[in-house]
């Protein structure tokens, strides 16, 4: 979905740079992606790795996708444009929260290889940590705490991610959590292990 970009608008620097601010909270501001299909842990995942990175004193904020539906993005369905938009604005959102100094957590199916990378583009590469939090598409449906499995295979949910809508897997993610092995200690304790590793907190 591309929108015209007004002539007359630029950008303004501000008077304080991002480094100064992941100084003062000492931590990295970067996107953590959590990427997946529905009921695959994602929201789970990101909220208890949010609780964790609060326990250490870290400020981070997770960005769900039926969250961000209720408010910034209520105007879009599920079509693959409002999906491409969907994630273009979270995409801008989570870069907005980085440059903060925050840790961005977002939970998104975001189901597109090509709007994944153009966020990761967004910001410097080591700002992007991309989390496949992966689970069969059989144990999924036998989890399926909202039922909408069920919907989609009985044709009451048009252009759902698994089954009338593709997913396409990651390529290189940074981490690839299997929360069908997995417990959700376990998948979060690796997240938090790659933020302590590369130096983020």
């Amino acid at each position: 979905m591309e929108r015209n970009k007004p002539k007359n608008v630029f950008w303004h620097e501000g008077k304080i740079k991002k480094e100064d601010r992941e100084k003062l909270l000492g931590q990295k501001g970067v996107i953590v992606w959590f990427t997946g299909l529905s009921a695959s842990g994602k929201s789970t995942i990101a909220c208890e790795v949010e609780r964790r990175l609060f326990e250490k004193k870290k400020l981070a904020y997770v960005l769900d996708g039926d969250n961000i539906r209720h408010g910034l993005n209520k105007d879009l369905g599920f079509s693959p444009e409002d999906r491409e938009e969907n994630i273009r604005r979270i995409g801008e959102v989570a870069k907005l929260f980085s440059d903060a100094g925050l840790i961005a957590l977002t939970a998104f199916i975001s189901p597109y290889k090509k709007d994944r990378e153009k966020v990761r583009y967004l910001v410097k590469n080591d700002e992007f940590i991309e989390v496949y939090v992966k689970c069969p598409i059989d144990v999924l449906k036998k989890r399926d705490p909202k039922g909408m499995y069920e919907k989609a295979l009985r044709g009451e949910i048009k252009e759902f991610t698994g089954i009338s809508a593709p997913y396409e897997e990651p390529d290189n993610p940074e981490l690839i959590l299997e929360t069908d092995k997995e417990t959700i200690d376990q998948s979060v304790n690796k997240v938090m292990e790659y933020l302590k590793a590369q130096g983020i907190i």
